[in-house]
Parts: structure tokens; C-alpha cells; sequence
């Protein structure tokens, strides 16, 4: 990945949190109150968990076959999402980052 290319992803995930603390999930968040959305039933929060862990296996068979660049790209893009140093650590977005992680060292065991 290019410095420019990395500038633009880091660009664009700052800027995607527009004018609100928790990004633009709250105004989303915010927006569902007037919906009225109903809550997910267990049957679906199951569904969902499911689906969740299909498409982690779907992609860890997908990572699998990546090249060595392509690896370095994805752990590369784990460390930029890791939050900076001088800002608030927010526990999800660790966590995702280390997931990133060990879904590439997951996947270097089927290579």
C-alpha cells in the first residue's frame, strides 16, 4: 500500500466520525428511535451469529490464499485502526484490531 493510499484510508476513517463522538453510527443510532425499529428476537440474534461466523470462515479461507503483500496490508491496516496513542482507547476497536490479527495468523496455518 502506498503512502498516499494509507493517507486516504486513515483520511477517510477520521472523517467518517463527522461531528459526533461515537461517528456517524450515533446519528444513525439517533435516527432508529423515530423508526421504531423492533428489538431482534433471540431466533434472530442467533441468525445472526450465525451468519457471523459463516462469513468468518468464508474469510478466513479467502485470507488464506493471500499473498505475503496482501498479509502485510491487512496487519498493516490492523495497526491504523488501533487507536493513537494521545486518544481515548476505545475497547472495540482494540479488539477488532487484534481480531484482524489473529485472523491472519489463523490463516497462515491452511497455507
Amino acid at each position: 500500500m502506498t503512502d498516499q493510499k494509507k493517507s486516504a484510508a486513515i483520511s477517510r476513517w477520521e472523517d467518517e466520525g463527522g461531528a459526533m463522538p461515537c461517528g456517524p453510527q450515533e446519528a444513525l443510532a439517533a435516527a432508529c428511535d423515530e423508526w421504531d425499529i423492533p428489538a431482534l428476537s433471540d431466533a434472530e440474534i442467533i441468525q445472526l451469529r450465525i451468519r457471523v461466523i459463516a462469513l468468518e470462515n468464508i474469510v478466513l479461507s479467502l485470507v488464506a490464499r493471500a499473498t505475503d503483500d496482501q498479509l502485510t496490508q491487512i496487519a498493516e491496516m490492523a495497526e491504523f485502526i488501533t487507536p493513537r496513542p494521545d486518544t481515548t482507547q476505545h475497547p472495540l476497536t482494540i479488539h477488532a484490531a487484534t481480531q484482524m490479527t489473529q485472523l491472519v495468523e489463523r490463516a497462515k496455518h491452511f497455507r
